[in-house]
């Protein structure tokens, strides 16, 4: 869509050689999940001569590690835990509820991010090279700078395509509220034919607005994490978790029946510690959440999007990798349904 858009806009001139247009289409790496790229940077780099590069290859190798990472040790383990607890929330504990945000947070973030992770590996390994899609969004200090770091691609994408040609801020702060809310809808409803996907768009909208509005808090590219800011960052992520519960319960009722439980439900069922072998994927859990935390808050610091491991830390999660292989419980990926 947005090759032919850029056409009409004259932005980009018209592919006169079929085989690279249609291997442009078809690109396997990101065709599922993104990044959604634009075919101003990707449908060139088919028309030119590519040559195997040790050190690109290698880079692909260890971001496509750090993908499946995220992928087979955090998001399919917490996907365990989160189908338990979302699927008898009435019967948990406030805290068992809690864990089920938390690890839901961190379920789709390493399933997106991660196979946004592997799909930039992938492709440079055949020489290609895409754009970074996630930029540490979890340590966002306001919702402004979550959307600025989640789904990068899309996020740019709906900006271009949908909220400039809707007008953007040119016929006033009021119009342009307007606009950001139906960008915001869409998104919602470009998930899927469900009010869930909705009232989750709508969520983060009028979460939005506020500081649309007051425009007094410039956004960090990077976030250097302390003290000072460590409570607006876990209010941010506070705010994206409750987001998160329309978009993973079955309809909004529920969605709403599990925040009342969560608040005022006399539930004591604790779904992550009932059997030894669901302790042992909660701390497994846990541990990934804290490894990739504490990566993120490293290169965060360092101003550095796209992480690097040494050797050795390369080899750790390999072993991590292969140790929960081993458990056989491959979950497709999430965003493989939108």
């Amino acid at each position: 869509m947005s090759y032919t858009i850029d056409v009409y806009r004259k932005k980009i001139t018209p592919c006169k050689d079929y085989i690279a247009f249609f291997a442009f289409v078809s690109f396997f790496p990101q065709l599922v999940a993104g990044p959604i790229e634009r075919a101003g940077h990707l449908l060139p780099q088919f028309l030119k001569a590519r040559f195997f590069d040790y050190k690109i290859a290698v880079s692909g190798i260890r971001i496509i590690l750090w993908g499946l990472f995220k992928k087979m040790v955090i998001a399919d383990n917490a996907a365990i835990i989160v189908d338990g607890i979302f699927s008898d929330y009435s019967m948990q504990s406030p805290l068992s509820l809690s864990i089920g945000i938390l690890f839901f947070a961190f379920q789709i973030y390493g399933d997106f991010s991660g196979y946004s992770d592997i799909a930039i590996g992938i492709s440079r390994l055949f020489g290609f090279d895409l754009m970074n899609n996630f930029r540490f969004p979890y340590l966002s200090s306001n919702i402004s700078e979550f959307w600025k770091r989640w789904h990068i691609s899309l996020s740019s994408w709906f900006k271009d395509y949908l909220y400039i040609p809707l007008g953007g801020n040119r016929k006033g702060k009021w119009f342009s509220l307007i606009n950001v809310l139906i960008v915001f809808l869409v998104s919602g409803f470009w998930h899927g034919a469900n009010w869930t996907f909705i009232i989750w768009g709508l969520i983060n909208g009028l979460l939005y607005v506020p500081l649309y509005i007051s425009k007094g808090v410039k956004d960090e590219e990077y976030t250097q994490v302390r003290l000072t800011n460590l409570p607006k960052i876990l209010f941010t992520f506070i705010l994206v978790g409750f987001g998160w519960v329309y978009f993973r319960s079955p309809s909004v009722y529920d969605a709403n029946q599990y925040l009342i439980h969560l608040f005022a439900g006399s539930g004591s069922a604790m779904y992550f510690s009932s059997s030894s072998k669901h302790l042992l994927i909660s701390l497994i859990c846990l541990i990934g959440i804290t490894i990739i935390l504490t990566v993120e808050i490293r290169y965060s610091k360092l101003k550095k999007t796209e992480v690097t491991l040494s050797n050795f830390q390369l080899v750790l999660l390999s072993l991590f990798i292969l140790f929960m292989a081993a458990f056989k419980n491959p979950i497709s990926f999430i965003y493989f349904q939108f």
